[in-house]
């Protein structure tokens, strides 16, 4: 069972939701369709992608969308919201179709990753949540993914449950993470809820509770001889902690059977210590013993770290993880593309004195081109939503902004990365499990070039506008500035 359908969030909105959807039912709007986007302006960490995740909770949430009569009675309390408005809201039915990229999927700025399409006081009221839920797990899973990669194939586990902003960033987060290439976590309740290997050894308020770290790490691998991890730093790594672990696999562990599972390094050098250690347990007939390394580590530690030949095979990532600290704001937008006049959908733009916030408007369709050799995406292009790419022929894209930049593409395979979720308000979308959606966010890993997926100044990825969509967003510009 899933934790938010244990509540009822449709009050989680803007109060400005709540007025304007008012003002569009007092002049009688309240069936006049609406198109709204939601897409992204910066990649986190100045990355050259972000990991598109939270689907699953926005379907949640909007399959349980009802106002109570607590709801109501609070609203009324407001003194400003009409008795009809309010009776509109007492019998409330969404009724929106809504497309979506997939789980997993490497999404790039300013391309649509939810389209809402609907009777406009519903694609409003909804805007807070869409946000909300698609910006804080595609944030975490983003870092995830990022620390995933640092680490170079060696398990990554998330504990961050007590660092994160609240119970539900911990447990939503857990999730992300695994979606982004974590492997396992340290919240039980995300293990309950979804599925996520719990793991976890011990704090040092064990190793302090015992007269000796002796005792301590005895006492444990006595209670879990099959998972005996052991952590060497309370009073120092390679005097006590080790030597202990030693002892303990010798006296404890081996006449029963079992061998010690890891070490944990919390603090001190890590790099140094990791070799030391590594050498210690090899000479003690235990290379099989691996060494784990937590203690604020980013991706960019965990790189540095291996760099320098540290002896590690384990990973334990906690407050720079689940709130990514480096980066902690993921800026999706949800802005008005179109409106429905006299049974025609009509474009809206939003112009403002920065370029970067300039809209695209329309309702929209978006696909991503493959080169049919390599399996690598190419580029991503934004079209009309009627419009179909022929992919047996070349196709000329160009900037959006800068349009003398063009690139010929041929031999390409293109892919409609929207997905319709919801279908006049009845939910149409099977949701993958979450082991499947982090195994489709793996093999869409594959598709990037390594250059895309540099830390540093990444190579900016093709994100352009057909000709038809580009001539429909330009005449508009026009036409807004002859005014």
């Amino acid at each position: 069972m899933s934790i938010d359908m244990k509540r009822n969030l449709t009050m989680l909105t803007d109060f400005y939701e709540i007025t304007m959807s008012n003002g569009y039912f007092q002049h009688g709007f309240q069936d006049r369709e609406a198109v709204f986007d939601m897409f992204f302006r910066r990649i986190p960490d100045d990355g050259g992608f972000a990991i598109f995740a939270g689907l699953e909770q926005l379907i949640e949430y909007l399959q349980n969308l009802s106002f109570t009569s607590d709801d109501i009675d609070y609203l009324r309390s407001k003194g400003q919201f009409s008795e009809a408005f309010l009776d509109y809201l007492k019998h409330f039915s969404f009724q929106c179709d809504i497309w979506s990229m997939r789980e997993g999927t490497p999404i790039f700025p300013y391309e649509p990753v939810v389209i809402v399409r609907g009777p406009i006081i519903q694609a409003q009221l909804v805007e807070t949540m869409v946000l909300l839920t698609i910006n804080h797990q595609s944030l975490v899973a983003t870092k995830a993914n990022r620390i995933a990669r640092a680490a170079a194939g060696r398990p990554v586990s998330e504990f961050g449950s007590r660092r994160a902003q609240s119970y539900d960033a911990a447990i939503l987060g857990a999730r992300a993470t695994y979606i982004g290439g974590c492997s396992s976590t340290a919240c039980v309740i995300a293990d309950r809820e979804y599925g996520i290997p719990a793991v976890g050894t011990m704090a040092h308020s064990w190793v302090q509770v015992f007269d000796s770290e002796y005792e301590a790490f005895k006492n444990y691998a006595e209670l879990y001889p099959d998972n005996s991890v052991f952590l060497v730093d309370t009073y120092n790594v390679l005097k006590s902690g080790v030597p202990n672990t030693i002892r303990v696999a010798n006296e404890v562990l081996k006449p029963l059977g079992f061998r010690p599972k890891a070490i944990r390094i919390d603090s001190g050098d890590i790099a140094y210590l990791s070799k030391k250690a590594r050498k210690m347990l090899d000479d003690a007939g235990y290379p099989d013993c691996k060494i784990m390394a937590s203690n604020s580590l980013d991706e960019y530690l965990i790189r540095d770290l291996l760099v320098q030949g540290a002896q590690l095979d384990l990973f334990g990532v906690g407050e720079n993880l689940i709130t990514s600290k480096s980066d902690p704001v993921f800026g999706g937008v949800y802005k008005l593309v179109a409106v429905e006049q006299n049974g025609t959908l009509v474009p809206k733009i939003k112009v403002s004195e920065s370029i970067e916030k300039i809209t695209t408007p329309c309702f929209k369709n978006l696909y991503r081109f493959y080169n049919r050799d390599t399996g690598r995406a190419i580029a991503d292009y934004v079209t009309m939503h009627d419009e179909t790419v022929d992919d047996t022929r070349p196709v000329t894209i160009f900037d959006p902004v800068a349009t003398w930049k063009k690139k010929t593409i041929s031999n390409f395979r293109a892919e409609c990365l929207l997905v319709q979720v919801f279908e006049r308000g009845k939910c149409i979308y099977h949701s993958p499990t979450l082991e499947q959606i982090k195994q489709y966010c793996a093999a869409q890993m594959e598709t990037l070039w390594d250059e895309v997926k540099r830390f540093e100044h990444p190579h900016r990825y093709y994100v352009d506008l057909s000709d038809k969509l580009w001539k429909e967003r330009n005449d508009l510009l026009e036409k807004i500035s002859a005014d």
